[in-house]
């Protein structure tokens, strides 16, 4: 099998959709990071994940990185990574810091465009100084919320008119693709007459800038400036403006095999790390997929245009790997945990109680094979949004199966736990017992124990303390938030007993912080001991 995988992977070298040369290179296990924001999940957790691993990553002092309130300072990260590309084998680059200072920046910017292209150039300026340095850059085509209610990070008009603009621009992309009925017609007549104009054209031309940047950051992965290109999509759908600049993206690469569009974004830095750690270890991993009973692979999940087996197949080979039909060959045997039907239910949902569904059983029994057999088991628990499926993970902790597992993902999207999950995976076929509990711990904690659970009974919580604040943001009920969840984490840990895992007795002194202010962002602060 190794000989098998040392083919494969000398033909990619060969090819050029690995990066030619690195196969026989000197290397000093550093990469150079450079996340979207300074989110938990997007910073620390994923450059933690390969610190166990035993590798250097070096990343920008964060008050570089954009927040909440901090859109970012990307002239300052440029100069950082100027600086630092010389210590580092391989750069992993967010396109959204880097270009807007945050992936927030990129969808709510004033940025003239002369100014973007002229920013965009960093990555061909890094090239021509650093030519040998394999470059991985990773942006994102602009999201599409579909309703007001969902854009905490748009401009402020999109609170009001955000329902209609997606439903405007959906009807505008199903013209394109397959043509409206005359009731569609007079609707997107209706919906154009309703929406100011002053706001609709804010709107696209913010993404006709990002689009530009986009296609230039394309050009410049066809030159081989950049080594790797992926652009994600959040907030998508199967009709949308989002999926509309992506098939015209797509379109304009062309064969550039070494670019890849895919549903989803926050997972994408946590993907390329994974690829230049596969890199380093001239591995490319085998993958397989198994879903649970039901519709399964074919099941499109909430926020994403695409049935999850065209996203799985994406990510796999994003980060490096081969998706394949055997088993007994599988480095990471990947379960998802999919719904009968195929719908996406909400974390934070009443429903989301300890009592099975119908294939929850089933699932669990699949897992147990595969950890019977000693594989390498990832599962991506997409069940619901935002947050791990509580009857799944109480029947895995009851089997004892959660210290096994190689591999957990349950956060944000379907596709960011999907896409985490396969790279966490990855990870774990090249690491012992410890350092893979080091990567599922914050999984446990934030997907499952916080996410699902304690998230929902903070927000209950919070009319009930002094001062001002609410879900969305905290203001001076930050502290008092802060202290009630990190109660009822420290209750939690002890109650599943992730305290008995290898090394982790300090989880029983567990703190939780909101840094972006609003409950929905949780940072778990473990004491070293």
């Amino acid at each position: 099998m190794k000989f098998i995988k040392f083919l494969i992977f000398l033909f990619f070298v060969i090819g050029g959709s690995m990066t030619a040369g690195t196969a026989s290179a000197q290397f000093n296990n550093t990469i150079l990071f450079v996340p979207h924001d300074n989110r938990p999940i997007s910073f620390q957790q994923t450059a933690d994940n390969i610190r166990a691993l035993g590798y250097n990553v070096i990343t920008p002092p964060e008050n570089l990185l954009g927040s909440r309130d901090d859109l970012g300072h990307p002239e300052a990260l440029e100069e950082w990574v100027m600086a630092n590309a010389s210590k580092a084998d391989f750069a992993v680059l967010s396109a959204d810091s880097l270009v807007y200072g945050s992936l927030v920046a990129s969808r709510k910017h004033n940025i003239p465009a002369d100014v973007l292209q002229h920013r965009a150039q960093v990555f061909s300026a890094l090239h021509q100084k650093y030519p040998y340095l394999p470059v991985y850059v990773f942006g994102s085509i602009m999201r599409t919320p579909q309703t007001s209610e969902a854009s905490s990070e748009e401009p402020d008009y999109y609170r009001v008119y955000g329902t209609q603009i997606a439903r405007y621009t959906a009807l505008s992309d199903k013209q394109e693709k397959d043509g409206l009925t005359k009731k569609e017609i007079r609707e997107m007549d209706d919906l154009k007459k309703a929406i100011p104009q002053a706001s609709i054209n804010d709107w696209l031309s913010r993404r006709a800038g990002n689009f530009t940047v986009n296609k230039y950051l394309i050009s410049l992965t066809r030159d081989k400036a950049i080594s790797y290109l992926v652009l994600g999509c959040d907030d998508n759908a199967r009709y949308s403006q989002t999926d509309r600049e992506r098939r015209a993206l797509d379109k304009f690469a062309g064969a550039v095999d070494s670019y890849k569009s895919v549903a989803g974004v926050d997972e994408l830095g946590m993907i390329m790390l994974a690829r230049a750690v596969n890199q380093l270890k001239g591995d490319i991993p085998f993958v397989s997929a198994h879903y649970a009973a039901g519709i399964g692979a074919d099941t499109i999940p909430a926020y994403s245009n695409e049935p999850i087996k065209d996203s799985v197949k994406t990510h796999i080979n994003v980060a490096g790997g081969l998706q394949i039909n055997n088993d007994k060959r599988a480095d990471l045997v990947l379960l998802l945990d999919t719904d009968e039907k195929g719908v996406t239910y909400a974390a934070n949902d009443p429903d989301n109680t300890l009592t099975p569904r119908a294939n929850t059983v089933s699932f669990v029994e699949m897992t147990g094979r595969y950890l019977a057999e000693g594989k390498n088991v990832g599962i991506a628990d997409i069940d619901f949004g935002n947050g791990a499926d509580n009857a799944l993970m109480n029947i895995l902790w009851q089997k004892g199966y959660l210290a096994k597992l190689g591999a957990y993902a349950g956060w944000n999207t379907p596709t960011n736990s999907s896409g985490y999950a396969i790279a966490m995976g990855m990870l774990a076929s090249y690491a012992d017992k410890d350092e893979t509990i080091e990567m599922l711990v914050p999984r446990y904690l934030d997907d499952w124990l916080y996410q699902a659970n304690i998230r929902q009974q903070v927000a209950n919580k919070m009319d009930s303390f002094t001062g001002e604040g609410d879900y969305g943001d905290t203001k001076t009920r930050i502290i008092q938030a802060q202290q009630y969840a990190t109660e009822l984490m420290r209750q939690a840990v002890v109650k599943y007993g992730l305290t008995q895992f290898p090394n982790q007795q300090s989880l029983k002194n567990v703190r939780v912080e909101f840094p972006w202010h609003r409950l929905f962002e949780a940072a778990f602060i473990i004491p070293k001991e």
